[in-house]
């Protein structure tokens, strides 16, 4: 049989989400504002829970790791996007497309792993509340972290070692605003249409059975709930909806663009936007609002921060604050 050689392409070609200027101009507003209030926020959640003695307990240990992942997970492609609204030619190398591949992949399946070791802490905490301490050790908290991204590598890894061995001789325009499997495999100068399905329909199905899980857990825990006093039945409900929150906030986009690959590109673009920005931004805002230890610390060592500032600070410079 012949052997056939095919040339690599070197670069791929995004397509942005929008080709007006105005909209450009409004999203690379919108979204650096975005971006740049999501670091600061998950900065802010990372820093309080590692400086605050009583935070330091499992639910917090894995919200700080829930954090860093959405930084992660919010700085993979977005500031290339930002940077690409000026652009008049988006591109990205090949070697830098697949490295979004893998790092979306590794960021995503980690997070999946981290709220069902997230909801684990509030199904023990609720259901089994005499033997949380012993459950829910130190050593426990840091193997269910290191699991999730174990797991996380592991899953794009599994994602990686078909794509990287297919042929990319053209065409390469990616009708997104960075690299992502159902859309690059599609590029691939050989009919890759049962593996793509077989592949992206994969994540879309790990995503689905994570889902179920995370939802029977938290109906056990909502039930369990019932037979708890009100004073500790309203403290649970509120860390379980501020969670369920979060786990359809982050679940919903992705199986709508890896169960029902390959359909609709603008619908895509959409869902992508709101887990790779969205939801990291949100992130912090819910725990903070919905949890009162947090919310609590944080405005404690906002307060710190300003006495601290004012201390150090020339008067007429604190005043020109104050009035501002």
């Amino acid at each position: 049989m012949e052997r056939l050689n095919y040339s690599r392409v070197p670069e791929f070609v995004l397509l942005g989400l929008t080709d007006s200027p105005e909209l450009q101009i409004f999203f690379f507003v919108t979204f650096s504002i975005f971006y740049l209030m999501t670091m600061l926020g998950n900065c802010l959640i990372l820093f309080t829970v590692l400086s605050t003695s009583h935070l330091h307990a499992p639910m917090f240990f894995l919200l700080s790791n829930l954090s860093l992942i959405d930084m992660c997970l919010s700085s993979f492609a977005t500031p290339k996007m930002i940077m690409d609204f000026f652009a008049h030619h988006k591109t990205i190398s090949f070697e830098g497309c697949i490295s979004q591949i893998f790092l979306l992949h590794l960021f995503t399946g980690t997070e999946i792993v981290l709220l069902i070791s997230m909801s684990f802490d509030r199904y023990i905490a609720i259901c089994k509340p005499l033997y949380y301490t012993t459950i829910m050790s130190q050593k426990v908290c840091v193997g269910l972290v290191v699991t999730s991204w174990t797991v996380g590598f592991l899953h794009t890894m599994s994602q990686l070692v078909f794509i990287l061995y297919l042929p990319f001789c053209g065409p390469n325009v990616v009708d997104s605003f960075f690299c992502d499997l159902p859309l690059v495999i599609q590029l691939a100068c050989i009919d890759t249409y049962v593996l793509g399905i077989f592949m992206v329909s994969s994540s879309g199905v790990i995503a689905i059975v994570s889902l179920l899980l995370l939802l029977i857990s938290y109906i056990v825990v909502l039930v369990t709930i019932r037979d708890h006093s009100s004073i500790g039945s309203s403290k649970a409900l509120s860390t379980c909806t501020s969670h369920f929150i979060v786990v359809l906030m982050f679940f919903v986009p992705c199986i709508f663009i890896y169960v029902w690959p390959f359909t609709n590109f603008l619908v895509d673009k959409i869902l992508s936007v709101f887990y790779t920005i969205f939801t990291p931004f949100l992130n912090p805002l819910i725990y903070t609002l919905r949890n009162q230890e947090v919310r609590t610390a944080v405005k404690k060592k906002l307060n710190t921060q300003y006495f601290t500032f004012g201390k150090t600070t020339p008067h007429y410079i604190v005043k020109g604050l104050e009035r501002s």
